[in-house]
């Protein structure tokens, strides 16, 4: 595995499948990833990396991604194996499920960051690959989207902690539901806001 730091302009191969995460952060709901091969001949205007874009955008541009891509790719672990193996490695191993969803197999896989999981292909990371490299930026919109919907659907089955309004991240309105309808089936135990309301006070 190297690691880029620049341009990816020397970077060749006939299917380059870009990778990334979405859900490191927040303390509630899966990790997931997507992995895309998009196609030279289909170009795809305003991809851009998920957190800059509007929801209504990333909507619309995952459809076109789903669409024009050569392949693209779904993975996700969820909160017990987050809690089991940590996120970090829950996110290398959603990133890996993604891949191999692909129905396309990709010569080189160029994964943002500066971890990748171990896999088949070749793989390059990529600091700051979202803004870099096409086809990692559509891959972190299908990440987003996919989780978004997720947590979307763990609103409705946990109501009173706003999932739909904050995806699970720490937000003061997330903090307080935890603290009055206490820590969900859904919820990290392993992160220290989580962690610390199951530990009994001394």
């Amino acid at each position: 595995m190297k690691t880029v730091g620049g341009t990816l302009g020397s970077v060749h191969s006939s299917l380059v499948a870009g990778v990334d995460e979405a859900g490191r952060g927040p303390l509630a709901g899966p990790v997931v990833a997507a992995a895309v091969i998009l196609d030279a001949g289909k170009p795809i205007s305003g991809l851009a990396d998920s957190k800059m874009l509007t929801p209504e955008r990333r909507e619309i541009l995952a459809a076109t991604i789903k669409r024009r891509a050569l392949g693209w790719g779904l993975g996700r672990v969820g909160v017990e194996d987050i809690d089991k193996i940590n996120v970090l490695q829950a996110s290398l191993l959603a990133m890996r499920r993604a891949v191999e969803a692909m129905s396309v197999v990709a010569d080189l896989v160029l994964v943002d960051g500066s971890h990748a999981p171990p896999m088949a292909s070749n793989v390059l990371t990529v600091r700051k690959g979202d803004a870099k490299v096409a086809a990692i930026a559509a891959a972190s919109i299908l990440a987003k989207v996919a989780r978004d919907a997720e947590m979307r659907t763990l609103d409705r089955h946990f109501p009173g902690y706003g999932f739909s309004r904050h995806k699970g991240y720490p937000t003061p309105l997330h903090l307080l539901a935890l603290k009055v309808f206490g820590v969900s089936p859904v919820h990290r135990k392993s992160f220290a806001p989580v962690r610390q309301l199951l530990t009994p006070s001394p």
